[in-house]
């Protein structure tokens, strides 16, 4: 399936034209980000449209969805089924759209969470989730400018810091593997500066 394909089939799976507009903008963003930190352009470009394929479903059904195709289920994932989406959409990229590259699906599978030792690939979709363009929130224009200039580490590292403070003032569960992820970008940190 190319991709014009895949625009238009997930454009009319999901649940409204604001989400579309997101993964369009996830993707160029992506797209972008690849070509300053030389990853691939078409894997990039693919990841950032799939991503959010998973919330043409409601978040009621994402614990049966996810159950339905046998994706782990850990105990956050049962108070906060939202996370599920990430996972579910890997599913769907090989299911929907014919995605079979393991690269691809795992950068989808963790653009919610990341964890340890991300791909410059899962770094990319996570970071282009979270500064595409039609994003909007307080210090945005700041971290988009740091996005496009520092270390991918670095900005990853800012990245995590704004997902925990977000989760916690809203009062929710921290995930385990967001905090293992940004630990382990602390730690190469530290190492190399031995």
């Amino acid at each position: 399936m190319n991709c014009i394909d895949m625009q238009e089939k997930l454009r009319h799976s999901l649940d409204n034209e604001h989400r579309y507009i997101h993964s369009l903008g996830v993707s160029e963003t992506a797209v972008q980000l690849a070509k300053r930190l030389g990853a691939s352009l078409p894997k990039a470009k693919i990841a950032g449209l799939l991503h959010d394929c998973a919330r043409e479903f409601p978040v009621s059904a994402l614990l049966d969805e996810a159950r339905k195709r046998n994706i782990p289920i850990d105990f956050i994932d049962n108070y906060q089924p939202i996370l599920l989406h990430a996972a579910l959409g890997a599913a769907l990229a090989k299911e929907k759209y014919s995605i079979d590259d393991p690269e691809i699906l795992d950068a989808i599978r963790l653009h919610t969470t990341g964890k340890e030792n991300m791909t410059l690939l899962d770094k990319i979709i996570y970071l282009a989730d979270m500064i595409e363009p039609h994003r909007q929130y307080d210090g945005i224009d700041e971290f988009r400018k740091f996005a496009e200039s520092a270390d991918i580490d670095s900005v990853m590292i800012a990245a995590f810091d704004r997902s925990l403070s977000f989760v916690i003032k809203k009062g929710q569960m921290i995930h385990p593997q967001t905090i293992l992820a940004r630990n382990y970008l602390l730690a190469q940190r530290i190492d190399h500066e031995k």
